[in-house]
């Protein structure tokens, strides 16, 4: 037998294969007599005691709740205020300095500033945004004690 012949061969096994007789009939039988068999044996016991495992794994459950509360209770007790969302949202009034090397940093400023209360506005009680307007408006504070102490 060469290799021609082998390849043919294993081309025919992939007709389809009909069996010669219904399986699902013996199937059916086979399954009705393993029910009929184990109905009897089948009753209803008793809840077993919880185990060691069991017990542990309540333990860390009601834990695991425990802290889920106690970090809430933490997180709310470090949300920003209302008075200082509402100095996050106060608008002054822009502020030129005569000198205009002065002037640029004054105008960029400001628009972080307004940027980060509109910033502030969709997310109130970001602690990240709030140190960056704080910090924002400490350098304008800075810039205008420059430009004090220039002119």
């Amino acid at each position: 037998m060469n290799e021609f012949e082998w390849l043919r061969q294993l081309r025919d096994l992939r007709q389809p294969l009909t069996p010669r007789r219904d399986l699902w009939a013996s199937l059916d039988a086979a399954l009705d007599k393993v029910e009929r068999l184990d109905a009897p044996a089948v009753q209803a016991l008793p809840a077993p005691p919880p185990r060691p495992r069991q017990r542990r794994l309540v333990a860390a459950s009601l834990a695991a709740s425990v802290l889920l509360a106690a970090g809430i209770g933490w997180h709310e007790m470090h949300t920003p205020t209302d008075t200082q969302i509402a100095r996050a949202g106060r608008v002054s009034a822009s502020w030129k300095p005569a000198d205009p090397r002065l002037a640029g940093a004054a105008i960029e400023l400001d628009a972080a500033r307004m940027e980060l209360q509109l910033a502030i506005r969709q997310a109130p009680h970001s602690p990240a945004l709030q140190r960056l307007l704080d910090r924002t408006e400490l350098q304008q504070t800075q810039l205008r004690q420059l430009a004090e102490q220039a002119g």
